[in-house]
């Protein structure tokens, strides 16, 4: 793999990532690649669609998915990601942030406790903030995943696996990407030896919502998903948790069948709980 080039893949709202992003990989990359720009300013491609694209134009046996708004801090982290690969056949994707667990219950990778969790990321926040969020490593380089954020994931080329375009928009498609590449037997990684900035947070709106619930519906059978680290009671614990704070964020967003959709399942998960009837209450107010 070591003559192989890495693919660097970015979806971009404008016709070409920005001088400065494009720079910034050149001057932080180490070793030889291809940049991919796939240019979706008019918006006709989901995410799906797109990456699916890039993965065709690509010839590399590394695949890196990037978002637009980020700036690499790690000096040689190409070369750093074909050592990863090179050193573990059975790595199917790196990331550097996500998550042991993954609820059946909607959710995003990071709705769990934090000894779930592991990343490596500055992050800007509202109101001119940000931090270096790094955690979950334990001393060690490498953190054992099912999932992993899109904002930076490299994979390892494989002819059985695209984004799965089942899904729409330009939500889930890391989540989704992830469940497919264990199903096969990869495992999925994150790593604290490269550094990203990111620029903005996600958006966690109706649409994201509404690509949740799609979400849990096509990938039911695979859900949910753990390291054998998390106990049977902890997973119900969360289960309830997550699916009672999307309930919530549908009421917010005055999604009220779809909420007591969501209802209907909570209620099976802990039929007597009080809380379950709070919310009903929320619904048909």
């Amino acid at each position: 793999m070591r003559k192989t080039r890495v693919s660097i893949i970015i979806c971009s709202r404008s016709r070409n990532i920005s001088f400065e992003l494009e720079l910034n990989i050149r001057e932080t990359a180490g070793f030889e690649y291809d940049l991919i720009v796939l240019d979706n300013s008019k918006n006709d491609l989901s995410i799906f669609q797109a990456y699916n694209q890039g993965i065709e134009k690509s010839k590399a046996e590394v695949i890196c998915f990037v978002h637009e708004d980020v700036l690499f801090h790690t000096k040689n982290w190409v070369s750093i990601l074909v050592d990863l690969f090179e050193r573990d056949e059975n790595l199917g994707i790196i990331g550097i942030a996500g998550s042991q667990i993954k609820t059946k219950s909607p959710s995003g990778w990071w709705n769990c406790p934090e000894p779930y969790r592991s990343a490596n990321l500055i992050q800007h926040l509202d109101q001119g903030r940000k931090e270096h969020w790094n955690y979950g490593f334990n001393d060690k380089k490498l953190s054992q995943m099912v999932v992993v954020d899109g904002v930076f994931m490299a994979l390892r080329r494989n002819s059985e696996i695209r984004f799965n375009e089942a899904l729409s928009g330009f939500h889930h498609y890391d989540l989704s990407i992830c469940l497919d590449y264990s199903r096969i037997g990869y495992d999925i990684m994150v790593t604290n030896q490269i550094l990203i900035e990111h620029f903005s947070l996600g958006n966690l709106d109706r649409n994201w919502s509404k690509s949740a619930i799609e979400f849990e519906k096509i990938y039911s059978k695979s859900l949910p998903v753990r390291t054998h680290e998390i106990s049977e009671k902890a997973l119900d614990r969360l289960e309830y948790a997550n699916r009672f704070i999307f309930i919530e964020k549908l009421l917010s967003y005055k999604m009220f069948d779809l909420a007591f959709e969501q209802w209907m399942k909570l209620i099976q998960i802990k039929p007597l709980s009080r809380q379950n009837f709070l919310i009903l209450k929320s619904i048909f107010k």
